[in-house]
């Protein structure tokens, strides 16, 4: 019945399986619970019962709060007391075209249209500013799609009046506030209801009998959609995706067919999809998603297929390549160790059932994408409409983050070659670069905190509006550190926050990205973090450290690190006994300095 949550979806197949799909999921023991309202300009019902099903899918348990019927702008523009008790962690804006009150007329004058649309726009931007000011969460919103109806035909994307151009003009209006702030984020509808078709996404039986603003069956769309940004949010993406060759990348087999003899690139129908699948793939490496290979075949014969003409990808987009005659779910798990990630971060993608069925036998965590070798131009809508990539920020970092992990192999290769582990420590010519938390790294920061599962002794998930309060308040000391080496910049890749109350202070978070695991940066920011303390007037520092199944990596840390331990994952250190000088083996760089 889960296959249900599968795009394309059947609206009344997910109806009648609810409760049954509902009760495979809600029985997972690492839900990560989050308060979500649900605030609409139309019908809430289904919408409500069906993103529940799509969270839980993706590892969120939602508690929900649901607004009065198209009573959006009263409950977010003014105080509202039950809202406030209820503390969101996210407030979901769901209008449409239809909680739009004025458009343009024919007969209006330039001004009087430049009017309307700003003060349109500021009656949204005021709701936002006030529900962001008073609540703390984060805001999606919904865009505008356009209407069933055209009055000037094909005219209502040109005229200045037309009502497409309005909403057009209205939707760039909100993309530019999300391009300005914090915490708020638009979703897409103008796209899904493309994606559906006006006509289905558009039911007007069911609006005005039941003020449902869009036909039953888009419901799972919209859910879909959603609940990959609330997961993309609190950092549940996938990161890497596994790719099979043959009949996966290019038609055929190169070991029976040869480089000539494999369909890839102008000549067929088939050669140009595989070739488009490929640039899809590149164009997700391009933005931060891992790539890598799991191939049976000789590697000389895989590595020949990267020489095709037409051939999109290079074996440099590529941070981890395995050709050979192993079990496919034996490579992905060396895929996941050696890139130092969750197996449940990869997305596997292969046209051979079974080991598609293979790999979801033994790794259940991987998700498998089901491609087929006769159907190469639905790969790219397969592989992109299932949202395991879905993102809602672009940072540098992420941009870097393929030639980040590809300097990580190319270090491990290094300290293979060293037999004593602190000689090739000093061979990295490390240097941290010690940071408080601002502006311009918050959201990195927020990102860090919200993704990072296994050097991480608390889990504590912090949104930015709570980042930004923390970093700004003398009762918390919050730093960020960056590593560099002479293989490049890893970026920012550790966070911890100390909560300081009188002489005690608690390590309320203390996260490290496993792209630098096992090269001291923990033990240089936490040093940092005791004189930081020290100098504050803090006498004892309390750590804690809160198991998981995935922060096993961090179970000792307090305990190498000199802390008392006085049980059930409590530990102390005391800041007046001192602390013996350590040899980090790299430069420390205090950038807030």
């Amino acid at each position: 019945m889960l296959d249900s949550l599968t795009p394309p979806f059947d609206f009344n197949r997910i109806l009648a399986n609810k409760r049954a799909i509902r009760r495979q999921l809600v029985d997972r023991e690492d839900l990560l619970e989050k308060r979500i309202a649900l605030l609409g300009g139309s019908t809430l019902g289904e919408i409500r019962t069906i993103l529940e099903l799509f969270l839980l899918d993706r590892g969120i348990q939602p508690v929900f709060y649901e607004g009065a019927y198209a009573s959006y702008f009263e409950e977010l523009a003014f105080p509202n007391p039950a809202l406030s008790d209820f503390a969101p962690d996210i407030i979901y804006v769901h209008t449409t075209f239809r909680n739009l009150t004025q458009f343009p007329h024919p007969a209006m004058t330039p001004e009087e249209r430049e009017d309307l649309l700003t003060s349109t726009y500021v009656g949204w931007k005021c709701m936002w500013e006030a529900a962001a000011e008073r609540y703390g969460a984060v805001i999606i919103q919904n865009n505008f799609e356009m209407p069933p109806y055209r009055v000037m035909g094909n005219m209502e994307a040109v005229h200045p009046n037309g009502s497409l151009r309005f909403i057009e003009d209205l939707n760039g209006r909100f993309y530019q506030y999300q391009r300005e702030t914090a915490r708020f984020h638009i979703q897409d509808i103008n796209y899904l209801s493309a994606l559906a078709g006006l006509d289905s996404w558009h039911d007007e039986k069911n609006w005005y009998l039941y003020q449902y603003a869009l036909g039953l069956p888009a419901i799972p769309l919209l859910c879909h959609s959603l609940s990959s940004m609330i997961k993309a949010l609190y950092g549940l993406n996938r990161k890497a995706l596994i790719l099979d060759m043959d009949n996966t990348l290019w038609g055929g087999i190169i070991g029976d067919d040869g480089l000539t003899g494999i369909e890839l690139g102008p000549e067929t129908p088939q050669g140009r999809a595989f070739a488009d699948f490929q640039a899809y793939a590149g164009a997700l490496s391009d933005r931060g998603v891992l790539l890598g290979i799991s191939s049976k075949n000789d590697e000389a014969n895989a590595l020949e297929g990267l020489n095709h003409p037409s051939f999109r990808l290079k074996r440099e987009d590529f941070v981890s390549f395995r050709a050979n005659w192993e079990p496919k779910h034996q490579n992905l798990e060396a895929i996941s160790q050696e890139l130092n990630i969750g197996i449940d971060s990869l997305v596997f993608a292969d046209d051979n059932p079974a080991e598609r069925q293979a790999v979801e036998g033994f790794l259940p965590q991987v998700e498998v994408l089901p491609l087929s070798a006769s159907e190469p131009e639905a790969s790219v809508r397969l592989l992109d409409r299932r949202g395991y990539f879905e993102m809602v920020s672009l940072s540098q970092d992420d941009i870097n983050r393929k030639a980040a992990y590809r300097d990580n192999i190319e270090r491990e290769a290094v300290q293979a070659s060293f037999q004593d582990y602190d000689h090739y420590l000093r061979s990295l010519e490390m240097v941290c670069h010690v940071d408080t938390v601002h502006a311009g790294n918050v959201e990195r920061v927020t990102q860090l905190i919200n993704k990072t599962n296994q050097f991480n002794l608390t889990t504590l998930r912090l949104n930015q509006a709570e980042v930004e309060c923390r970093a700004s308040s003398p009762d918390y000391l919050m730093l960020c550190g960056r590593l560099v080496d002479r293989f490049g910049d890893n970026g920012l890749v550790l966070v911890l926050s100390a909560r300081m109350e009188g002489q005690l202070a608690e390590m309320e978070l203390f996260l490290m990205s496993c792209r630098v695991f096992k090269r001291k940066l923990e033990d240089v920011m936490l040093h940092e973090a005791v004189l930081r303390l020290r100098e504050a007037g803090v006498k004892k520092l309390k750590g804690l450290f809160l198991p998981t199944a995935k922060n096993g990596p961090a179970e000792d840390f307090y305990k190498e690190q000199g802390f008392t331990d006085l049980g059930q994952g409590i530990y102390e250190l005391d800041l007046e006994a001192g602390r013996t000088c350590r040899d980090f083996a790299m430069e420390i760089i205090r950038d807030d300095a």
